[in-house]
C-alpha cells in the first residue's frame, strides 16, 4: 500500500528539495511506500484532506486541529525549537510608524494561510482593523506578500515570520516591520492519518532518532531544522483549544 504524504502550503520555497529528500529518507527508515504530493494552494490540500486522500502531513496550526476534530488524525512530532509567528509589515517610505495608524479600508496583503492571516488580523486590533473594514490584496505567497508592499499595491502585510526572515537582504531593507506576534505556542506539527496510525509508535521513533543520524541529520538541515520533538496528545489539544481562543 502507497501512502500520501503532504506539507501545508506555506513552506520556504527554497526548503521544497529538502522535502522531497526527506520522504526519500523516510521511505528507506520505515520499509514504506510513501508518496509525497505538493499541493500548491490551499484550496487543492483541503479537497484532499475531505476526500481522505491524505496519510501524513506536515500541517499548519489551523489545519492541525480541523485534522485532530474531523479526520482522526493523530499528532508525531514538531521541529526542535520552532514556532509559528506572524509579522505585519508596511513599505519602508510608509507615513504609517504604528499599528495604530492604519486607517479603516487600508489595502491589506496576505496569503490563504488561514493561522498566519488570524495572528496579523488580531495584532490589527488596535487600529480597530478587522475583515469588515480592509481592502484585502490576496496573494499566492508570501514572497508576493513582501512585492504588493514593494510596488505600493497594499498599504501592510501579514507575513509568517519565517518566510519574512528568509526574504533577501535586499527586499527587508526596502521593508519595516510594524510588529511580530509572541505567542511561542503554536506550531506545525507532522501528523498521521487513521491508514498509518498502526505505526504511530514506530515512526515517531525513527523521526526522533533522525538527527542521531548522518544522513538524517543533513536531511533535517536541508529543512533548516535541527531535530524533531515529540507532540503528546495534551499539547495538541492545548494549541487547538488555544486557536480557537484566538479565533473568537
Amino acid at each position: 500500500m502507497t501512502f500520501l504524504f503532504t506539507v501545508s502550503p506555506d513552506f520556504a520555497p527554497d526548503r521544497l528539495s529538502g522535502w522531497y529528500i526527506f520522504n526519500t529518507w523516510l521511505q528507506k527508515q520505515t520499509d514504506s511506500a510513501i508518496h509525497l504530493e505538493m499541493y500548491n494552494h490551499y484550496q487543492q490540500l483541503h479537497q484532499a484532506i475531505e476526500a481522505d486522500k491524505i496519510d501524513l502531513i506536515y500541517a499548519n496550526p489551523y489545519d492541525a486541529a480541523m485534522l485532530v476534530r474531523n479526520k482522526g488524525f493523530l499528532p508525531l512530532v514538531k521541529a526542535q525549537g520552532q514556532a509559528d509567528e506572524a509579522i505585519v509589515a508596511v513599505h519602508a517610505d510608509s507615513p504609517v510608524q504604528d499599528v495604530a495608524d492604519l486607517q479603516a479600508n487600508s489595502r491589506v496583503a496576505f496569503t490563504d494561510d488561514p493561522d498566519v492571516r488570524l495572528m496579523g488580523m488580531i495584532m490589527l486590533e488596535p487600529a480597530d482593523l478587522d475583515v469588515g473594514n480592509i481592502v484585502p490584496v490576496l496573494a499566492d505567497s508570501h514572497v508576493l506578500v513582501a512585492k504588493h508592499l514593494l510596488k505600493g499595491e497594499a498599504d501592510a502585510g501579514i507575513i509568517l515570520a519565517e518566510a519574512y526572515d528568509n526574504l533577501s537582504g535586499v527586499i527587508r531593507k526596502q521593508l519595516r516591520v510594524l510588529v511580530r506576534s509572541q505567542i511561542s505556542v503554536i506550531h506545525h506539527s507532522l501528523m498521521v492519518g487513521p491508514r498509518l496510525q498502526a505505526r504511530r509508535g514506530e515512526l515517531r521513533q525513527v523521526l526522533l532518532n533522525m538527527a542521531a543520524d548522518e544522513k538524517g541529520s543533513g536531511v533535517l538541515a536541508a529543512l533548516g531544522f535541527s531535530g524533531w520533538q515529540a507532540i503528546d496528545d495534551e499539547e495538541m489539544e492545548f494549541m487547538i483549544d488555544l486557536m480557537d481562543t484566538l479565533n473568537t
